[in-house]
C-alpha cells in the first residue's frame, strides 16, 4: 500500500485500540459485584427458612421440610456468595495478582455440592414416607409454601438478568424453591380434597430431582473454570480465525483461553508477525488484536509478538508442557 495508505491504516488502528481499551476497562474485564442485592436475599430467605420449616413440622409435610432443607442450603450458599462477592471487590496485590475473584466460584462449588447431599436426605426420607405414609396438615402447607412462593419469585426475577455465575446460582436456587413451593400448594390442595398423603413423599422426591439437576449445571460450570477450559459462549476456532485474519499476522500459536471468573474471560497466546515491521507497526497490529478481542467477549489479553525465526510446532496451537520447557 502507499503512503497514505498506511498512514490511514495505523489512524484506523489507533482508534480501534482506543475504543478497545475503553471496553476493556469498562465493561469485559472490571465490574462490581451485587453484594448489596445478595445481602437483601439472605436475610429474606432466611425469613422463607422459619416460615417452612415452622409449617412443616405443623402439619408433618416432608415436601414442605424438604424445601425447607433447600432454602437452607440457599442460606449457606447466598451467604457465601455474599461473603465472595466482598471479597471479589478487593484489589488485587503481589499475593493475589487477579484479585479475589475465584472465591465466588469456589463458592459456587461448595453450594453446588451441598445441595448433592441434601438431594440424598430428601430421596431417603421420601422412601421411608412411601412405606409408611404420613397424615398431613394442608392448611399450613398452603400459608408456609405460599410465603416461599413470593420471596422466592421475588428475589429471584430481581436478580435474574446478572450474569456473575455465583449469582446465577443463587438466582437458580430461589427459582428452584419457588417451583418447588408451587407444587407443594398444588400437592397440598390434592390432599385436601382426597386426602392421599402419598402426594407428599412424591413431591419431596420431584424437588429433590430439580435440585439435583440445578447442583449439576453449578458444578459443571465452576469446575471448568476452576480447570481453566474454553469458556462457555467462546468459539476457540473463531478466536483463532479471527486473530489471524488481521493484517500483518503470519501465524497464532500457544492459546490458552480461560475464565477469571464467570464473565471476566482471559487470553494468551504467541502472534507471528513480520520481522520487518517496527515497534510501532507492531504495536498497531496488537492493538487492532486486543480491540477485536474485546469484542469477542475477551478482556483482558497477553500477546507475546514473535517473527518467523522464533522456533515453535507448527502443529500445536495449544502450548504443551513439552513445548512450554524448549520456549
Amino acid at each position: 500500500m502507499d503512503e497514505d495508505q498506511q498512514h490511514r491504516h495505523k489512524d484506523n488502528l489507533n482508534h480501534s485500540h482506543q475504543q478497545g481499551h475503553n471496553h476493556n476497562h469498562e465493561g469485559v474485564f472490571h465490574s462490581h459485584a451485587p453484594a448489596g442485592k445478595m445481602k437483601t436475599a439472605f436475610f429474606l430467605t432466611a425469613v422463607i427458612l422459619v416460615v417452612e420449616f415452622a409449617g412443616g413440622l405443623i402439619s408433618h409435610s416432608l415436601a414442605l421440610l424438604s424445601d425447607a432443607g433447600h432454602v437452607l442450603t440457599d442460606i449457606i450458599s447466598i451467604g457465601l456468595s455474599w461473603f465472595a462477592l466482598r471479597q471479589s471487590e478487593k484489589p488485587s496485590n503481589t499475593r493475589m495478582t487477579y484479585g479475589y475473584y475465584r472465591s465466588g466460584i469456589l463458592a459456587a462449588l461448595f453450594n453446588g455440592m451441598l445441595l448433592i447431599l441434601i438431594t440424598i436426605w430428601i430421596l431417603w426420607e421420601a422412601y421411608g414416607r412411601f412405606r409408611n405414609p404420613e397424615h398431613v396438615a394442608p392448611l399450613w402447607m398452603f400459608i408456609s409454601a405460599g410465603v416461599g412462593l413470593l420471596v422466592n419469585l421475588y428475589l429471584g426475577l430481581g436478580m435474574r438478568h446478572d450474569e456473575d455465575l455465583n449469582v446465577r446460582s443463587a438466582v437458580l436456587h430461589m427459582l428452584g424453591d419457588a417451583s418447588a413451593s408451587a407444587a407443594v400448594i398444588v400437592g397440598g390442595i390434592i390432599i385436601a380434597f382426597t386426602n392421599w398423603f402419598v402426594i407428599d413423599p412424591v413431591l419431596s422426591v420431584l424437588i429433590s430431582i430439580l435440585i439435583a439437576m440445578g447442583a449439576w449445571r453449578i458444578v459443571k460450570q465452576t469446575v471448568a473454570i476452576l480447570m481453566e477450559g474454553t469458556p462457555k459462549g467462546i468459539d476457540f476456532d473463531k478466536v483463532v480465525s479471527e486473530m489471524k485474519s488481521i493484517p500483518g499476522v503470519q501465524d497464532v500459536h500457544d492459546v490458552h483461553i480461560w475464565s477469571i471468573t464467570s464473565g471476566k474471560n482471559a487470553l494468551s497466546c504467541h502472534v507471528v508477525i513480520n520481522g520487518d515491521m517496527t515497534i510501532h507497526e507492531s504495536q498497531n497490529v496488537l492493538r487492532d488484536m486486543e480491540h477485536r478481542l474485546v469484542h469477542m467477549g475477551i478482556g483482558h489479553v497477553t500477546i507475546q509478538a514473535e517473527d518467523t525465526a522464533h522456533p515453535h510446532d507448527d502443529s500445536e496451537l495449544c502450548c504443551t508442557e513439552e513445548l512450554a520447557h524448549e520456549h
